[in-house]
């Protein structure tokens, strides 16, 4: 009789609240085979149990026993579960019976859903039962990101550890209303201090954010030549070696030798005006050589 790992895993999601990890599922069975050999009582103990309950046969403490687990007896055993259980589950075969079931309940288009988070594998309800759910206890419907959210959360994802003068030098605008409000939906948190002048808070990605993003780690994000940091450094750079705007720019008078044209153009210009057709409604030169008779021959 085979050794049903799907089934066993199905029940231990659903058992528990929080995400499990290989690791622990690998525990799990461990734990079982520690305990299907329980240790040998000492004599003392023995003899202490036989006076307390001198009368109590074998039978009778499975009984009650049965009975504090399973008062009514609607569990019966199910010996799959519980022979052959191997001694040591791999992760890859832990993996493989979790894209099974997740698999399976996709095809069955449960109620449920099974994701592969960063914080390990979790059983979650269906997003098209989100209202019902909400309902229940009692939430406000989930308010969305704005577009200047998103575009500083980007930012944060990519260059992280990041400051706020760094995000405004990238987006060009003020980052403080977008900063808190990552904050407080917990998808950003506070890493540390830059060694800069004035030691300024660096902000992060939380493992919200892997959940809201759906992936398990930063490096499973899609690559972007926009976004990354080789180009955000640039970009930093160029912020930081801006020259002042000059007299016309800011709307001041100009001064001598200033904003005069110059006396050629430049070369791209040239050869456009050079290959340029001349226009037959505008007359000609005045010294341009107007074409001669040939003069009689003696």
């Amino acid at each position: 009789m085979a050794f049903n790992l799907k089934l066993v895993l199905k029940a231990l999601l659903f058992s528990s609240s929080q995400p499990l990890t290989i690791k622990e599922i690998q525990a799990v069975f461990g734990r079982y085979h520690d305990q299907a050999q329980p240790p040998a009582a000492s004599p003392d103990v023995a003899a202490e149990e036989v006076v307390a309950e001198p009368g109590a046969g074998a039978a009778e403490a499975l009984t009650s026993t049965a009975e504090e687990i399973d008062p009514l007896g609607l569990a019966p055993v199910d010996e799959e579960l519980y022979v052959e259980v191997p001694s040591l589950v791999t992760a890859a075969q832990i993996r493989e019976a979790m894209d099974a079931l997740a698999e399976e309940l996709k095809v069955q288009n449960d109620i449920y859903l099974l994701i592969d988070g960063a914080q390990g594998y979790r059983l979650v309800t269906h997003p098209r039962f989100a209202k019902w759910i909400r309902i229940l206890r009692d939430e406000p419907p989930p308010v969305k990101l704005t577009q200047s959210a998103l575009e500083t959360l980007a930012v944060v994802a990519y260059r992280q550890p990041v400051t706020r003068s760094e995000l405004e030098a990238v987006r060009g605008v003020s980052a403080e209303a977008g900063l808190g409000k990552l904050l407080e939906r917990e998808l950003v948190y506070v890493v540390g201090r830059a060694d800069l002048p004035g030691r300024p808070l660096q902000y992060g990605t939380t493992d919200r954010f892997l959940e809201f993003v759906g992936v398990k780690s930063l490096v499973e994000l899609p690559a972007s030549d926009v976004l990354s940091p080789r180009q955000i450094d640039e970009w930093l750079n160029r912020a930081a070696q801006t020259t002042p705007p000059a007299d016309a720019e800011m709307g001041l008078p100009l001064e001598d030798g200033e904003g005069e044209s110059p006396s050629f153009a430049p070369v791209e210009i040239q050869a456009v005006f050079s290959e340029a057709e001349p226009n037959p409604s505008e007359p000609a030169a005045e010294d341009a050589p107007s074409p001669q008779a040939p003069e009689p021959s003696a």
